[in-house]
């Protein structure tokens, strides 16, 4: 495969969408990516994330994980977004990152970058969908290439399957109700291959 530079870019308060990104992360190589796995940055004061024990064991567990930055995306042929569900668009903080990126924009540095997303909620029909489709269309102002999975593969199936993005539903004690290991993985594959595709196109124009 070409060399594929890959960002994946999570926000994570339970720690469900760092383990997606980390299955992500580990098909991408597989794939022969190189690859960035990434944090954005958090907005919510310390005084709340102290008061949750699971948001706080997050925050610990990825203390070592860069935030993104700008140069992390100019850098990138393509990027996985994963952010959990927050009144069925993406969180405040996926948000922010994303609304601080006008220069790159307004320098065409987004453009023909390979997208892709993945999400999680307490429920199977708790706004997963419109969460990806959201950030989608953000996409499409950049003038990125979204590398949706589809129906590509049967393991995306057992998984939900949710077309525009691998999707999860968390129970309360945080566990992962639906087997979405082997749908991340295809899904970071299908966006590795999708953007030797352009870069190779590209190359050749």
């Amino acid at each position: 495969m070409a060399n594929i530079n890959l960002a994946i870019i999570f926000y994570s308060m339970g720690g469900t969408n760092y383990q997606l990104s980390k299955w992500a992360k580990e098909s991408a190589e597989e794939a022969g990516a190189e690859v960035k796995i990434l944090k954005v940055e958090e907005l919510a004061p310390e005084s709340a994330i102290q008061e949750n024990e699971v948001w706080k064991a997050t925050v610990d567990a990825t203390k070592d994980v860069p935030v993104v930055t700008s140069d992390d995306v100019e850098w990138a042929d393509a990027l996985i977004f994963s952010t959990p569900t927050r009144f069925g668009v993406m969180s405040s903080q996926m948000k922010q990152f994303l609304d601080t990126q006008g220069g790159l924009w307004a320098n065409g540095k987004t453009i023909n970058k390979v997208v892709s997303a993945m999400t999680s909620a307490q429920n199977p029909h708790g706004g997963q969908e419109a969460t990806i489709l959201s950030l989608y269309t953000s996409m499409m102002h950049w003038g990125a290439i979204i590398a949706a999975p589809g129906y590509t593969d049967p393991v995306l199936f057992g998984a939900g399957g949710n077309p525009y993005g691998t999707s999860v539903s968390v129970d309360q004690d945080g566990k992962m109700i639906e087997d979405v290991e082997g749908a991340v993985k295809h899904q970071a594959k299908r966006t590795v291959e999708v953007a030797e595709w352009v870069k190779k196109g590209s190359n050749n124009i």
